[in-house]
């Protein structure tokens, strides 16, 4: 079975280590076969990847995490930017047209910005067959994640039978990985094969206290380091996202 963690964060965005020291992390410290950089509304730090995946043992899928109208989304296999702002069936939509996969992540949660129940099930009902969800993620390890992992497991069986996937949604380099996936096959495209086929399962381990504590420091003194070098500009820049 192969093993897969694609819902990762760096510092060009909100997270806090390079596109370089994630996948040096995953190389050593972790056993996934695929992943994923999926900063928030860009993909620079997925191209950057790309530039350098030839020199890791692992595969690394293009993505992101897209801002719509009705909270995040995560889209792996895209080349192309989509915008932010729009509506949520809109960037379905434009996801399915480059071929690529619409999951979403951290559904129901109070605590970050998500869909929320009427939003999902309007997708589940969409009359289009270009608009539908290709998968969901039912574990995520951050307290955003855990908050609602109880209700989306329990919709999900009973009703929405969307394939699932566990993910780290990883801010910091200890916590890549203690969310995963695990599939038929080892590479990127057994994944999506397995995605398509509802043949995936999700796992991991949740953040303690400890863990929460240590990336809120991590992120206090990236802010501090940018006003350092760029001043305000650079804060605003960062709490924007």
């Amino acid at each position: 079975m192969g093993k897969a963690d694609f819902h990762i964060h760096t510092s060009l965005n909100d997270g806090t280590a390079t596109v370089r020291e994630v996948l040096d992390y995953v190389r050593d410290r972790t056993d996934l076969d695929v992943m994923a950089i999926t900063d928030h509304d860009r993909l620079t730090g997925s191209y950057q990847a790309q530039e350098i995946a030839n020199e890791y043992r692992f595969e690394v899928v293009t993505g992101c995490e897209i801002t719509t109208l009705h909270g995040h989304l995560l889209a792996l296999f895209i080349e192309k930017p989509i915008p932010m702002w729009r509506p949520l069936d809109w960037t379905i939509g434009k996801i399915h047209e480059q071929a690529g996969l619409a999951i979403a992540v951290h559904p129901f949660s109070m605590l970050t910005r998500s869909i929320g129940f009427r939003s999902f099930d309007g997708i589940m009902k969409h009359p289009s067959p270009d608009i539908y969800f290709d998968a969901v993620e039912t574990f995520n390890p951050s307290v955003a994640g855990r908050t609602c992992a109880a209700k989306i497991d329990r919709l999900n069986k009973s009703r929405f039978h969307l394939p699932e996937v566990g993910c780290s949604d990883s801010h910091h380099l200890q916590g890549i990985g203690t969310g995963y996936t695990t599939f038929p096959g080892k590479d990127a495209q057994d994944l999506k094969k397995a995605l398509l086929a509802s043949q995936t399962k999700a796992f991991g381990e949740y953040w303690d206290f400890v863990t929460h504590r240590r990336i809120a420091q991590l992120k206090f003194r990236r802010i501090g380091r940018n006003w350092a070098r760029m001043g305000r500009s650079a804060v605003r820049a960062f709490a924007r996202g």
